[in-house]
């Protein structure tokens, strides 16, 4: 099963089971991929979901920190609980040492000397870690070893 199939599942489960809140989120999930198909003509596979997910997932953690700041837990609250939604459907993360190990192979692999190259290494650590770690940092750490 495809993980927009099994999303599907999820919201027909949610629907049936009548959690408003869950399948609120599911629904705008679903219509986040939905919108990303018809703009780009696509059926989206797993990996362009989990793209389309981890984007919604930054896009909740801005919310937050912007509705702490104003003093509205409630709507922090919400956007909590879509992310613990949002993040049933993101593969397991990698730990540290994982990647620290796949930057120290991608630089190696790519040659890069220097910070100017760092556009080398993220472009072949980004197939292998995008929806598994924060590209913002790894984007730090690759920074830092190409630094010296």
């Amino acid at each position: 099963m495809s993980l927009k199939e099994r999303i599907n599942e999820d919201m027909k489960s949610a629907l049936r089971g009548r959690e408003a809140a869950r399948l609120s989120a599911l629904r705008l999930l679903l219509a986040a991929i939905k919108q990303r198909e018809v703009d780009e003509r696509i059926a989206l596979g797993d990996g362009d979901v989990v793209a389309v997910i981890d984007k919604m997932l930054k896009q909740r953690r801005d919310s937050i920190a912007q509705f702490e700041s104003a003093g509205r837990q409630d709507l922090a609250d919400a956007e909590k609980f879509e992310i613990s939604v949002l993040q049933t459907y993101m593969p397991q993360a990698l730990s540290q040492g994982e990647i620290d190990a796949a930057v120290a192979k991608a630089v190696a692999e790519t040659g890069a000397k220097g910070p100017q190259e760092m556009g080398k290494v993220m472009t072949a650590l980004k197939p292998l870690l995008t929806g598994r770690a924060d590209m913002a940092k790894v984007s730090t750490l690759v920074k830092a070893k190409l630094a010296g």
